[in-house]
């Protein structure tokens, strides 16, 4: 749900006029030629947004600068905040979201107005959906253009929060420098708390800029509210798993994003309970445990399997398309949905809706429900798993299997990797072992392209202490390509795999199956080693066979590499068809 937060005090035109241009900041001679500038002295509303950040625990921001935001990015100047600014604001969203995706902290998005907010929409859908705190701060024409005038002045939209309303948890527009602490706070609370999410703050021009009189912001309270369960629901639930014969678990990304693994794990083996993660609930259990059903949602076996489940707890998950095995799946017994996400709950298929934080509903399921015996929930596991796999290797698939192990090999086991839509990322999501929860992350929230190198530099900056993969298909690293400059000039430590298959290959299949042919998929692309060279940035061509150890030379050596694959991958067929 979104919510307008739009403070309607308006100041005239006349005060507009001397917040641009007060008497302290009259325009000054340059020294040289006679040539006049103006030079802004003390502080101003800029200065109020980054004491602000601060306040609230802020200590990194994301971004590009703009005509209207140079208010705010001058700032950063007076403040602590360190700046990592992208070459493009929709690459900036995604190292944003991965960002927050990691610390689980709100990461602050500095952006201008019209263009330069317009284009960090992807990256905010993509935060939308998989519920990254994303804290996007942008700025706005002068006052006078707000309410949908038509003043002419550079970037104006007619009523640019109404392009963000649909995409983000909250909307707050500034109109006066004293709301500047209080709008970020309730932004900042809103994006903590569950479901985390985006949220969307906008500021004019003459406000940013207006010196102020205003103390220094030192201390901001914007505690995010808890979501716990009702008693009543978790008992009925406690109730119904207790006595099932065949309970089952699927495990979405909400029990990643609260850090609820550790108490899935309990439940899970109290009540002998086998669990399959959902892509986005990737690492949330335990790859190899002998109740893990792995992550293989999207097999017909894996389906069948949940669908004979005479319980069936979902945790953290909407059921959505690629969780529901793209809307196959047909529970048959009594179906349990913990979401936070109050719009999610039983949006796909009826049941016990309990909506709470996932840590919380566990910890209060853990509390009443009762111990089962079941010798059988590991064998039928197993049989499960024997079936996947016999099935993939009935394909003629060794080359995309022997691509992911290489990756999963090279990969040391706490680094994050982050994957674009490509069909490398599609077998990830089904096979690769994350190895612990908050590890693996992929666009598959939103499906947009270009995600894979930029949230992976976003993840460095939050964690410089160990190596991070991207892995992007060579149509989704055109996306991206300009930030080698980024990773380059911030000596990121980011190892970026491109599979290049000389086209967008995903939709090369879809089309060539669908229609017979492919059209409007083949790319003519650059020689992405000399390109990343270019940059700086080392670059190695390598093969399936040399992959791992590549791979592994790349990810042990500090600073960003590109490593890139010539290959066409396939998929396995469809896993939802009978």
């Amino acid at each position: 749900m979104t919510h307008d937060h739009d403070l309607e005090l308006r100041p005239t035109a006349a005060q507009t006029e001397a917040a641009l241009n007060p008497p302290s900041r009259r325009p000054t001679t340059a020294p040289q030629g006679g040539a006049s500038r103006h030079v802004m002295t003390g502080r101003n509303g800029g200065d109020l947004v980054v004491e602000t950040l601060a306040g609230l625990g802020a200590t990194t921001v994301f971004g590009l600068p703009g005509q209207h935001a140079l208010g705010m990015f001058d700032a950063l100047r007076r403040s602590d905040l360190r700046y990592i600014g992208l070459r493009v604001e929709n690459n900036a969203g995604f190292a944003a979201d991965a960002y927050g995706r990691i610390t689980g902290e709100a990461a602050p998005l500095l952006l201008s107005t019209g263009p330069g907010a317009l284009t960090s929409l992807a990256a905010l859908q993509e935060a939308a959906a998989a519920s990254a705190p994303v804290l996007a701060i942008s700025s706005q024409v002068p006052t006078p253009g707000l309410g949908g005038g038509r003043h002419g002045y550079l970037h104006e939209l007619p009523d640019q929060s109404a392009s963000f309303r649909g995409v983000v948890k909250s909307v707050h527009t500034v109109r006066t420098a004293s709301q500047i602490p209080s709008a970020i706070a309730a932004a900042w609370k809103s994006a903590l708390t569950v479901p985390h999410g985006p949220v969307w703050v906008e500021i004019p021009q003459d406000v940013l800029l207006a010196e102020t009189v205003l103390p220094v912001v030192t201390a901001m309270d914007a505690t995010p509210d808890e979501l716990p369960p009702r008693p009543e629901l978790t008992a009925l639930a406690a109730h119904l798993l207790s006595g099932a014969e065949r309970p089952a678990i699927i495990a979405g990304g909400g029990v990643v994003r609260s850090d609820a693994s550790g108490k899935l794990r309990q439940l899970a083996e109290r009540i002998q309970a086998p669990v399959v993660t959902t892509p986005g609930g990737k690492g949330a259990f335990p790859w190899t445990h002998p109740l893990s059903l792995q992550s293989w949602i999207e097999d017909r076996h894996t389906t069948d399997f949940l669908e004979d489940a005479d319980v069936l707890l979902v945790v953290g998950s909407g059921l959505g398309e690629l969780s529901s095995n793209y809307h196959t799946f047909k529970p048959r017994g009594r179906v349990i949905q913990v979401e936070a996400d109050l719009g999610k709950l039983e949006s796909n298929h009826p049941g016990i809706g309990i909506h709470a934080d996932a840590r919380l509903a566990l910890q209060a399921l853990l509390e009443t429900v009762e111990e089962r015996e079941d010798d059988t929930a590991p064998a039928r596991v197993r049989e499960l798993l024997e079936r996947v796999r016999a099935r993939i290797d009935g394909q003629d698939l060794a080359l995309e299997q022997q691509v992911l192990t290489a990756v999963r090999r090279a990969l040391p086991t706490g680094s994050p990797s982050f994957w674009d839509m490509t069909i490398l990322a599609y077998w990830a999501w089904s096979a690769f072992d994350a190895m612990g929860p908050n590890r693996l992350h992929s666009a598959q929230g939103a499906g947009g392209l270009g995600y894979g190198f930029p949230a992976a530099l976003g993840a460095a900056v939050a964690d410089p202490t160990r190596p991070v993969l991207a892995v992007s298909g060579d149509g989704g690293a055109l996306y991206s390509i300009a930030e080698l400059a980024t990773a380059r000039q911030y000596d990121l430590d980011v190892t970026w795999l491109i599979v290049d298959d000389g086209g967008y290959g995903i939709l090369r299949e879809y089309m060539t199956d669908a229609f017979g042919e492919p059209t409007a998929t083949e790319l003519t692309r650059p020689d992405y080693v000399a390109l990343a060279e270019s940059f700086g940035v080392p670059g190695v061509r390598t093969t399936p066979e040399t992959l791992e150890e590549d791979l592994t030379k790349s990810l042990s050596t500090p600073g960003p590499s590109v490593v890139v694959l010539p290959a066409v991958l396939r998929m396995f067929a469809p896993t939802h068809l009978g």
